[in-house]
C-alpha cells in the first residue's frame, strides 16, 4: 500500500472537520473519502489515522467552550468538596457528561477490533445512513410533541440520568453511518432537551470520547503509510474547519430541526447501495 499522500491528508482533515459534529457520520463519511482516495477502509494504518485526526476536532471544541469547560470543572470540584454546591446545576451538568462519557469508552474499547474492521464496510455505512435517518426523524417529532405540550427543558434541567441514557446511546454511533452527533442529538430531544442544549451535550460528550479514541490509536500509526508531517496536517486542517463547524451548527439549530439531515443522509445512502450493487465501488 502506497503512502497517504499529503494533499489526501488534508482532504480527509476537511472530511473529518466538517463532518464530526453536523449529525451525517464523520466516519461513514471519512470511510467513502478513503475508498475514493484508493485505500483499503479496513487498513489499521488509515483508520489509525482517522481516529488520530480527531483530536484536531477535539482541540476546536476546547477552544470554542473553553469558558464553559472551565466553569463545568470548577463546579464539578466545588461540589465533591461542598454539599451546598451541588445544587449548581452545572455540578449536575458535569456529572452527566461524565457518567455518560463511561458507556462508549467501554464498548468501544471491548469492540475496538470489531469497529475497524468489518463494520468498516460501506454497505454498513449505507445502511446506518438510511435507518439512523428514522431515529432522526422520529426524535424531531418528539421534540415537537414536547413543545407544544410546553415540557421541553433547558441546560438547567439537566440530570445525571439524562447523562446516562444519552451516553448509552452514544454507543450505537461506534457503528460508521449512524453519527455520534446524530445519536446524542436525537437523545437529547427525545429526553426533552431543547436542541440548542442537546447540541452543547453532544459537542461536552464527544470530548472524552474522542480525545481517547486518538490518543489510543496513536500507538497503531503506521509511519510507513502515514507519515508524523501528514498526520499532522491532517489534524490541523481537522481543527480549523471542525471549529467553523461547532459555530454553524449551533447557530443553525436554534431555528432549524435536525430533521434538515435526513434527506441527504437519506440520499448520500442510498446512492451508496447503487454504486455498491452496480460494482462501482467495492465495499471495503
Amino acid at each position: 500500500m502506497s503512502g497517504l499522500s499529503y494533499l489526501d491528508s488534508v482532504i480527509l482533515g476537511v472530511v473529518e472537520g466538517l463532518t464530526e459534529f453536523l449529525p451525517v457520520s464523520s466516519t461513514g463519511h471519512l470511510t467513502i473519502a478513503e475508498k475514493l482516495l484508493g485505500y483499503e477502509v479496513d487498513n489499521k494504518a488509515i483508520t489509525s489515522f482517522t481516529a488520530v485526526i480527531q483530536i484536531g476536532a477535539i482541540v476546536a471544541t476546547f477552544v470554542y467552550f473553553w469558558r464553559k469547560i472551565v466553569t463545568l470543572l470548577g463546579a464539578w470540584v466545588r461540589g465533591l468538596a461542598n454539599k451546598d454546591a451541588r445544587a449548581n446545576h452545572d455540578y449536575q451538568l458535569a456529572w452527566a457528561v461524565i457518567v455518560g462519557s463511561i458507556p462508549v469508552g467501554i464498548v468501544g474499547f471491548l469492540a475496538k477490533d470489531l469497529v475497524s474492521g468489518s463494520l468498516r464496510s460501506l454497505w454498513v455505512v449505507a445502511g446506518a445512513l438510511i435507518l439512523w435517518s428514522g431515529a432522526m426523524w422520529w426524535a424531531e417529532r418528539e421534540h415537537s410533541r414536547r413543545a407544544a405540550e410546553g415540557t421541553v427543558r433547558d441546560e438547567h434541567d439537566i440530570t445525571i440520568k439524562d447523562g446516562v441514557i444519552i451516553g448509552l446511546v452514544q454507543c450505537l454511533a461506534l457503528i460508521p453511518g449512524v453519527s455520534r452527533s446524530g445519536a446524542t442529538i436525537s437523545a437529547g430531544l427525545v429526553r426533552g432537551l431543547d436542541r440548542v442544549t442537546a447540541t452543547n451535550l453532544s459537542f461536552f460528550m464527544a470530548i472524552p470520547a474522542l480525545t481517547a479514541a486518538g490518543l489510543y490509536e496513536l500507538k497503531d500509526v503506521d509511519t510507513k503509510v502515514v507519515g508524523w508531517g501528514q498526520l499532522g496536517v491532517g489534524t490541523l486542517v481537522s481543527f480549523v474547519v471542525a471549529f467553523a463547524s461547532i459555530a454553524w451548527l449551533l447557530r443553525f439549530v436554534r431555528n432549524h430541526p435536525i430533521t434538515v439531515f435526513v434527506s441527504y443522509r437519506v440520499v448520500l445512502g442510498v446512492a451508496l447501495i447503487v454504486a455498491l450493487g452496480a460494482g462501482w465501488l467495492s465495499a471495503t
